[in-house]
């Protein structure tokens, strides 16, 4: 069964998970641009990133090349935005057709939890019961030797 790991990264956190991810389980990426580019910095960054994701904004993304026919999984990886997941996987989500793939997802953030982000990806995906998750806090920027362990654990269920 192929893989493929889905991902949006502004910080590149969740771009060294998913680069981490898809190099221990062989599996493909696909990376998510937003035609319109959310701010990198300060005060906007939050207030139009976070609020995107608040209202469950689904942007317009770049095209991207990809035949899901040919992978049995879909692993995605986000950081966490307002407690959620980040607009472009919302767009992903919502008009490809995922039906009868196994999920997994990872996600990246500066604290907090990511247990609402990973109920937001069930209920978009229609997805009960247990998924394989990891998260981490700032993977890239503070490494730790529980990080490539968490990550071994994690690509073990996948």
């Amino acid at each position: 069964m192929k893989t493929l790991v889905v991902y949006y990264s502004q910080s590149g956190n969740a771009q060294w998970m998913a680069e981490r991810i898809a190099s221990a389980i062989s599996a493909d990426m696909l990376r998510l641009v937003p035609k319109k580019a959310y701010p990198e910095k300060g005060f906007g960054k939050y207030f139009f990133g976070g609020g995107s994701a608040v209202i469950k904004e689904a942007p317009e993304l770049e095209p991207y090349q990809v035949d899901l026919e040919q992978y049995g999984q879909v692993i995605f990886v986000t950081p966490v935005w307002a407690g959620t997941v980040t607009p472009p996987l919302r767009t992903f989500i919502q008009t490809e057709n995922l039906a009868g793939k196994r999920f997994a997802f990872a996600a990246c953030s500066l604290g907090g939890s990511a247990e609402k982000t990973f109920a937001a990806l069930r209920s978009l995906l229609g997805v009960t019961g247990d998924v394989p998750a990891l998260w981490l806090v700032e993977p890239k920027k503070k490494p730790k030797p529980e990080n490539e362990k968490a990550l071994e654990e994690f690509c073990s269920k996948l």
